[in-house]
């Protein structure tokens, strides 16, 4: 975070720019979600090669990163030298100038920031952050507009689309979730939105579940295609939540490719999430939807939106070809390839190794082993070549 001006990514895209060339290839803008500790570099560098459009960090708590030197260096993991994939660091803050300070400081290595209002952790709602902000959309809005004060005061540029190509623009973005009333969401959205001549996001996430609806309870898709249809010609949208391969998503859209197309039995799901019936129904059409936000799905297979249903071998030669130039804590690694290694969350439950033998790369202590362990496997499973995995960076 101390180096110099000329030290600065000169390749930063602006985010709304991704989203006009998805649409302008009339598909779907493909993003990695912030994920607690599972968002640094190497692997975004690894979902980048794959088809990954644009990265979210992990969470960083505005108010630790504003004072904690040490909180900035491992917090927030750029490339000065190598490819740096299109970022957007998401913070987590509950006062309007932490967020705006915080987001001056990563404005250099950055293409934007986003407002962390979804996460339904305890620790995060007891300390007013995450899904918590979800019942304060008035202080959503400061603070979004306060933060681009700061970075316009700083020399940023915050115009959204007429400065997709000034290589000072910045964007500012919000994640959320939905309440069990949807009318208190579309407040929500209105509030921290703002005028239609000049809103106050560039755009913004939706993660239809209630801050109390469990991973395992499928997404509410009929308040998605309510919440996309009411704000998608305001604002872009994204769906983050059950985008587990690209041939089972639980809707449809013109940006799908046809050969991706889902067909199976739908879940309808109420809106206080109860899940009250199964049955064969056809799945609805979002056609203002502009992008998707993978999070568990990508973890274990970084390839997906590449159209891979399960994780690849050569996926994980990437990763781990990353990992030589950007290095991560031992035990972060063993969880990114126990994850790879595993079965995914599509349908293909096909694994990489089985789970005596992912126990055996968990038992490995340091990465001179580990590394010895995955070369053994790819020699014996015939994955790599003739000395084990291949270096693919």
């Amino acid at each position: 975070m101390e180096a110099l001006l000329e030290d600065f990514p000169q390749d930063i895209v602006h985010p709304l720019k991704l989203f006009d060339i998805a649409k302008s290839e009339k598909r779907l803008l493909y993003t990695l979600a912030p994920m607690v500790r599972y968002g640094k570099l190497a692997f975004r560098q690894t979902v980048h090669d794959y088809g990954t459009d644009l990265c979210w960090t992990p969470m960083i708590l505005a108010k630790e990163f504003n004072r904690n030197r040490f909180a900035r260096d491992s917090d927030l993991t750029i490339s000065t030298n190598g490819p740096q994939p299109p970022t957007v660091v998401q913070f987590g803050a509950n006062v309007p100038q932490e967020l705006a300070r915080a987001s001056t400081l990563v404005a250099p290595y950055a293409g934007g920031v986003d407002l962390n209002c979804g996460c339904p952790q305890a620790w995060a709602c007891a300390e007013t952050l995450g899904a918590a902000l979800m019942e304060k959309r008035e202080l959503v809005r400061d603070m979004v507009v306060e933060t681009r004060e700061y970075l316009r005061r700083d020399g940023w540029n915050v115009g959204k689309e007429k400065d997709i190509d000034n290589p000072k623009g910045r964007s500012v973005s919000v994640k959320i979730r939905v309440h069990k009333d949807l009318r208190k969401t579309m407040d929500f959205i209105t509030t921290v939105l703002g005028p239609s001549q000049d809103r106050h996001i560039d755009w913004l996430t939706i993660h239809p579940r209630t801050r109390q609806t469990p991973s395992s309870t499928p997404i509410n898709v009929e308040a998605l295609e309510i919440l996309t249809t009411t704000f998608g010609d305001q604002v872009p949208i994204l769906l983050s939540g059950d985008v587990f391969t690209l041939n089972s998503l639980p809707f449809t859209s013109p940006l799908l490719d046809p050969a991706n197309t889902p067909t199976f039995t739908s879940k309808s799901i109420s809106t206080d999430n109860i899940l009250r019936q199964k049955q064969q129904s056809p799945l609805l059409n979002i056609p203002k939807l502009s992008g998707l936000m993978s999070a568990r799905a990508i973890l274990a297979n970084p390839a997906l939106y590449a159209g891979y249903d399960a994780c690849p071998w050569e996926a994980l030669e990437t990763f781990m070809s990353h990992l030589a130039q950007a290095p991560l804590p031992f035990k972060l690694v063993q969880h990114h390839l126990s994850e790879m290694c595993a079965p995914g969350m599509g349908p293909n439950k096909n694994a990489l190794l089985t789970k005596p033998e992912r126990n055996a790369m968990l038992s490995c202590t340091n990465m001179v082993d580990l590394v010895d362990f995955l070369d053994e496997k790819a020699r014996e499973k015939g994955y790599g070549d003739e000395f084990g995995m291949r270096r693919l960076v």
